[in-house]
């Protein structure tokens, strides 16, 4: 990569963490960005209100990798609430940053940990809190949803 990309960056990207598929998890999310083609899903596994597993696969730059991967280091072992909470410039700041034009890759992070948890409560028949709701078509290509 570039030097454009921090270490962290560089480390998450080259040394992804909880890589995978998850066969039994309680929640799954997928989120992607038509214009540059990322897709990410997400995978968890919770007990008693708690993440105690969590898995991503993505297609997409390393940059996508990267938040993908720190995204779920950032919630595991955490409440769903807290995952709740877990906002795109969270990520990017835990990895020291990342180029502007690479912003959009913590928003699909953040965006697919969301429709994981909204799985979730959808799965167990609860109502969905508003802060797992995200935008059904590609704020990325339009502009932004406000």
């Amino acid at each position: 990569m570039a030097m454009m990309y921090s270490e962290k960056v560089q480390d998450h990207f080259a040394n992804p963490r909880n890589v995978g598929k998850m066969e039994d998890a309680d929640g799954v999310g997928q989120v992607g960005n038509a214009v540059c083609g990322d897709i990410m899903k997400m995978y968890l596994k919770i007990e008693d209100d708690i993440i105690v597993d969590v898995k991503f696969n993505t297609f997409g730059c390393g940059a996508a990798i990267a938040t993908s991967s720190m995204a779920t280091e950032l919630i595991k072992g955490k409440s769903v609430t807290e995952a709740m909470q877990l906002t795109n410039q969270a990520v990017v700041e835990a990895l020291d940053g990342l180029p502007a034009v690479k912003v959009h890759c913590s928003v699909l992070a953040e965006e697919a940990i969301k429709a994981a948890l909204k799985d979730y409560y959808e799965r167990k028949g609860l109502p969905v809190p508003p802060e797992c709701q995200i935008c059904d078509h590609d704020c990325h290509a339009c502009g932004g949803c406000g």
